[in-house]
């Protein structure tokens, strides 16, 4: 295939489902020329709980996606999810050594701000900028070239469990992959959903997915906020598994197949068949069964959510909203519950600005691996992940080097 370095693939490592998304960059669009996806087995929550099963899940999946697009895969941007990641903000400020602002002073005053303990057991993930000051000047976008004595910025920084990393680069790698990058699943769906107005004016995006469920708010164009719940579309199965007594297999195709959310709008003679488990008789039980068993539960959800807004005193920076997306986003009657929690409007987020196979990824549970795709085009210039070094004598002199430059 021709321009082979074009090509990005984003690796969504799921707890459902593994997803292999191949780009190809042109001048001025992605175009997605080849989708592989399997079930993944050896994830909870998030995070990777059986090395060889995770391993067999992306290599059929790689499979699939290499042979509709007829490219060899060897790299990946892989997403990253789970109860374990955190996000908090940070300051930093830096005298300005010359007359204007230089790259190396924007280089420093993040350096700055992002000089506080991490614990030994944690990785930074990201760091990203929100915005600069200039001596009194604040929401500044990019700082160099101009005039001032005094630089400050403000950068929220994501970590995750070095272990979580750790694996999800290993299970990558016995795939026979290389991974270019590590990317917070919410963080990427939000390239792939969210329009510049709503990133600009300020939005929420709600990532509901098998075992998390991953809230990132927007606002200036910047990522203001991250948090991940541990509870998903998993959780919902095993309630219909307990509340109608069938196998989890059963309960997560009924819940396909029937769920809805709003018990109100089911009438009530309508039925379902529920498979008997170890041999029983099918049994008939009603269909508002279901709606009892979800709405809880989506509700319970939402207003974890919320609470994690109000604590973060974030829920003044939504004006334009809220977007769900994700493969429990695709469940009957979501969008209404949530808009009753919220009291937002709220739209079902799809992958936007693609061309290529856009009808088969024209779909909520897509969201994260074409995000990742378009994350990799985006940022394909800039340093690769990199798993904190286990050498202390790396680090020291990694960082010698760096001050002798400085001085130099």
């Amino acid at each position: 295939m021709q321009g082979q370095e074009n090509i990005i693939v984003g690796l969504d490592i799921g707890t459902t489902k593994i997803c292999a998304v191949v780009g190809e960059a042109s001048a001025n669009e992605i175009n997605i020329i080849g989708i592989g996806t399997h079930p993944s087995i050896g994830l909870r929550k998030g995070v990777v709980v059986n090395i060889e099963s995770t391993v067999e899940s992306i290599k059929k999946a790689v499979e699939e996606a290499e042979l509709m697009s007829g490219c060899e895969i060897s790299s990946v941007y892989a997403g990253i999810a789970g109860g374990h990641i955190t996000g908090f903000n940070s300051r930093g400020i830096v005298a300005v050594k010359g007359s204007e602002i230089t790259e190396h002073d924007v280089e420093r005053v993040i350096d700055a701000a992002r000089a506080v303990a991490i614990p030994m057991d944690r990785e930074v993930i990201h760091v990203l900028p929100q915005e600069f000051m200039v001596d009194d000047e604040s929401g500044i976008q990019n700082p160099v070239g101009m005039a001032g004595v005094r630089l400050e910025a403000k950068i929220h920084i994501v970590t995750g469990a070095v272990t979580s990393a750790h694996n999800i680069v290993k299970c990558a790698n016995r795939s026979g992959l290389d991974v270019y990058d590590i990317v917070l699943e919410s963080l990427a769906s939000g390239e792939a959903v969210l329009t510049d107005e709503e990133k600009e004016l300020g939005t929420a995006l709600l990532d509901l997915g098998g075992g998390t469920t991953d809230l990132a708010i927007f606002s200036n164009k910047n990522i203001k906020h991250t948090f991940v719940l541990g509870l998903g579309g998993n959780n919902l199965t095993n309630d219909i598994a307990i509340g109608v007594r069938s196998t989890l297999a059963d309960a997560e195709k009924t819940k396909l197949k029937y769920g809805t959310c709003v018990s109100a709008d089911i009438s009530s003679d309508e039925t379902i068949e529920v498979p008997g488990m170890g041999g029983r008789e099918p049994r008939k039980l009603p269909r508002q069964v279901l709606g009892e068993i979800l709405e809880p539960r989506m509700e319970e959800i939402f207003t974890l959510i919320q609470r994690e807004i109000y604590r973060a005193g974030m829920e003044n920076l939504m004006p334009s909203g809220m977007v769900i997306t994700g493969g429990t986003a695709l469940l009957d009657g979501v969008v209404e519950v949530a808009e009753s929690i919220f009291d937002l409007p709220i739209r079902l987020g799809k992958p936007r600005g693609i061309s290529g196979l856009v009808d088969v990824v024209n779909n909520p549970m897509y969201a994260t691996g074409v995000g990742l795709v378009l994350y990799g085009a985006r940022n394909k210039d800039l340093q690769k992940f990199r798993i904190r070094d286990k050498n202390i004598f790396n680090r020291v002199m990694s960082r010698m080097k760096k001050w002798f430059k400085d001085v130099v």
